[in-house]
């Protein structure tokens, strides 16, 4: 009952003195030996030694003194020492395995969600504002969404060609609405002249490439730290199935399963025995230990950078405003749109048709746009910091794996007896190498030859996606004031955070303002009864169809608005 009580770590001291004790004055059976062979799988007891003899024929595991080991034995004990081996390493890499495929998916599908979000933005904008022509730009919206997302996982595909696809196919849609309104071209060909006929005539102004930019600055730093995560798995799996040297494969025989050898089946290496072996075993390994130091570095750099108009949530969620002012861009131009289209094209032959209406949920449309407010915990910026300070824990994985190894699993605890390749005895006299090719050529335990080409590969891999990640992380200058056009029409001054080709939907804390100037520019059929906001902030988009109208307007007026939509003549 007392020994039932004793604490386990006493019970295993006394084991190994009664271990000692048995070697000392050598051992008399080879019962355990055989119990631990056949518990491990490892074979059939049969033809097993019951007893110690002599082993002339063992290549690795050799002892002057009888021993319990067959050469078969010791070729099972050879497999097991490797499989054992592939377990500790897989073990050890599993947490931050698991954080980078659990992150790397999480990341995937809330991008996934941020682009359904979008192009419900962009649709309903379509549908409650310029509704005559929500169905027919329902396909060009999903299309742009489906590149996007293409893109941004990976697929070959072009931003700059499927931004100019979609302003392409929208202004067919604009000029039958808005700038010739009231009957529906029923030729496809003139309609496809006026879509050739937009990179020329300019209809949307600087809008499109201010769209490229932001898409190109911000869905590239994504898709580069996505296929940055993928490497990242990618290099885990691989070092977990890495082939070790023949050399290393005897040293972790020598170490793990020899002393079994000679009965001593509690018994574990000395830790300056332990570290010889497994940083000789692991020396090419750690040769990653750099670039994946740098690896981790520059994703923490990239996620840094990736805000304001660099923030693919911050572009998609406010794509549907720039599709707004392109509209309006090519409204308060019309007559002299008309003018050009006329020449390039000539004057349409037009039939009178009733153009389909919005198919959308009537709550939707009752409601208008809303956000749900998103904590700040939710944010994609927010799961990226989290994601990487866990990471940053894990600089140095490579480089401390084998004394890892060794602390937690392999080697005897500070004091006791232990196993230093021959014998059991107080502590280890060898002379420890460090960790490293460089550091083996003293091994006493393991000759390390040569390079690993599987190494090799996979330092090459690290180095290119560093390469790509650094090329990724946008060091942005301040940015200017944005100057939409000159003379008569309109122009926006932002307060806050934009460049020439970004758009200020809000960023930071608190609301963004717009201040527009507007000049002589109403059409005469157009009143302010027409003009209804959008109210913006960073937590979220209101878009208010009920509003009133303007107080009454002089030729030349200055009023400030938290973004803007106008519902024009003949659309609503």
């Amino acid at each position: 009952m007392i020994a039932q009580t004793w604490p386990v770590g006493f019970r295993c001291l006394l084991l190994l003195a009664l271990v000692g004790s048995a070697r000392s004055e050598g051992v008399q059976t080879c019962e355990e030996v055989r119990k631990l062979f056949q518990w491990r799988l490892l074979g059939a007891v049969r033809g097993l030694p019951d007893s110690p003899r002599a082993g002339p024929h063992l290549q690795v595991c050799i002892s002057k003194k009888p021993t319990c080991c067959t050469r078969k034995m010791e070729e099972r004990y050879q497999i097991a020492a490797h499989q054992d081996m592939q377990q500790f390493l897989q073990t050890s890499s599993s947490a931050l395995k698991f954080l980078i495929s659990r992150n790397a998916a999480a990341f995937q599908e809330t991008l996934e969600t941020l682009i359904k979000q979008a192009e419900n933005y962009t649709s309903i904008l379509f549908c409650n504002t310029y509704r005559n022509m929500a169905l027919e730009a329902a396909a060009s919206v999903q299309e742009f969404f489906t590149d996007v997302g293409l893109y941004l996982f990976g697929a070959d595909v072009n931003p700059e060609e499927f931004v100019n696809r979609f302003f392409d196919s929208l202004f067919p849609l604009v000029y039958n609405h808005l700038i010739n309104p009231g009957v529906t071209d029923s030729s496809l060909e003139y309609s496809e002249c006026i879509r050739m006929a937009r990179r020329d005539v300019s209809p949307f102004g600087n809008i499109p490439k201010r769209v490229m930019g932001q898409m190109g600055r911000s869905l590239l730093p994504s898709r580069t730290f996505l296929q940055a995560l993928n490497l990242g798995i990618e290099v885990i799996n691989t070092t977990d199935y890495l082939h070790f040297s023949k050399e290393c494969s005897r040293a972790l025989l020598k170490m793990q399963y020899c002393p079994h050898c000679q009965g001593l089946t509690l018994s574990k290496p000395c830790m300056g025995y332990c570290l010889n072996v497994m940083r000789g075993c692991l020396a090419h390994m750690a040769e990653l230990n750099p670039h994946w130091h740098a690896y981790i570095r520059s994703l923490e750099e990239l996620s840094d950078a990736m805000h304001g108009t660099y923030d693919v949530e911050h572009v998609l969620l406010n794509f549907h405003l720039l599709v707004n002012d392109a509209v309006i861009q090519a409204h308060l131009n019309g007559q002299k749109l008309l003018e050009q289209v006329n020449k390039i094209c000539g004057r349409p032959i037009r039939t009178p048709t009733q153009s389909p209406r919005c198919s959308f949920d009537q709550s939707k449309e009752k409601h208008g746009m809303k956000t749900t407010t998103r904590n700040s915990e939710e944010t994609l910026a927010n799961r990226r910091k989290e994601f990487i300070n866990s990471l940053r824990l894990y600089r140095s994985f490579y480089g401390g794996l084998a004394d890892q190894l060794c602390a937690n699993e392999l080697a005897a605890a500070d004091g006791l007896p232990c196993w230093n390749g021959e014998d059991i005895v107080k502590s280890y006299t060898q002379r420890v190498v460090g960790n490293g090719i460089k550091a083996q050529s003293g091994n006493p335990e393991v000759k390390v030859k040569g390079t690993d080409p599987v190494i090799n590969q996979i330092i090459d891999k690290l180095k290119h996606v560093i390469q790509l990640l650094q090329g990724r992380s946008p060091k942005p200058d301040k940015w200017e004031l944005l100057q939409l056009g000159s003379g008569g029409g309109m122009v926006e001054q932002v307060s806050g955070d934009c460049d020439d080709e970004d758009g200020c939907g809000g960023s930071g804390s608190g609301e963004v303002k717009r201040t527009l100037k507007i000049t002589n520019w109403m059409p005469d059929d157009m009143n302010f009864s027409d003009v209804k906001q959008i109210h913006q902030t960073d937590t979220g988009s209101t878009l208010d169809t009920t509003g009133a109208g303007c107080a009454a307007a002089t030729e030349s007026m200055t009023f400030t608005l938290i973004g803007v939509v106008m519902l024009l003549p003949g659309i609503w």
